[in-house]
């Protein structure tokens, strides 16, 4: 990452050299106290906005950012505000693919430059991409992976958690595979960061290719 990156505030605190960030929230309006500021702050200073979620929270994250301020219509059409869905993102094949959501995180940072945007602000709702084995196991993989992609970028990528949908150890397996953190509103450095292979080693030690993901 380029050192001359300038912080970015977040959570009460500042995104500095890694920003690749887990967010748990258990309810909307905990989460839109803490991701509000920091699109708007985006938007108002002509960074990019781009955000992936489920299909029927579309309308009401766009109704939360017209009730903060934002001109939803103007910066959709100029495509400084772009709202995706998991089917056409990190679910696109049918399933969640490590691979091809990693060339999808790069396209979308490139794309942000191409636009003449001097930075992406990415948010991704990742709660439907793990239902099974394979897509657990491939999921923490892609996490580990990405830690490698993103500092080659200032860009910040956010992937959000709603807590009501996770067991309490496969939020620890989310959260082991983020540098940084946001609980209760807060950004965190993460002390339970762990080495990308041990971590990796780890998970397909504890669970068979017949069976259901575990944390």
């Amino acid at each position: 990452m380029n050192s001359t990156a300038e912080p970015i505030p977040f959570g009460r605190s500042m995104l500095r050299e890694h920003r690749h960030v887990c967010a748990f929230f258990s309810s909307a309006v905990e989460e839109y106290d803490a991701l509000l500021p920091f699109i708007c702050d985006g938007i108002n200073c002509g960074q990019r906005a781009y955000h992936v979620l489920p299909s029927q929270h579309r309308e009401d994250h766009l109704n939360w950012l017209r009730n903060a301020g934002v001109d939803v219509e103007k910066t959709m059409k100029s495509r400084q505000l772009e709202v995706a869905l998991p089917e056409d993102t990190y679910l696109k094949t049918g399933r969640f693919d490590k691979d091809a959501m990693l060339v999808l995180i790069r396209d979308a940072l490139k794309a942000g430059a191409g636009l003449g945007f001097p930075l992406t602000r990415m948010i991704a709702h990742a709660e439907m991409a793990v239902d099974d084995w394979k897509s657990g196991i491939e999921w923490a993989e892609y996490e580990m992976r990405l830690n490698s992609v993103l500092p080659n970028y200032d860009d910040p990528v956010i992937c959000t958690f709603d807590v009501n949908l996770l067991t309490a150890p496969h939020a620890v397996d989310i959260l082991r595979t983020h540098p940084m953190v946001i609980i209760g509103g807060v950004l965190i450095e993460n002390s339970f960061f762990t080495s990308p292979q041990d971590f990796i080693r780890e998970v397909r030690s504890r669970t068979g290719p017949s069976q259901s993901y575990r944390a």
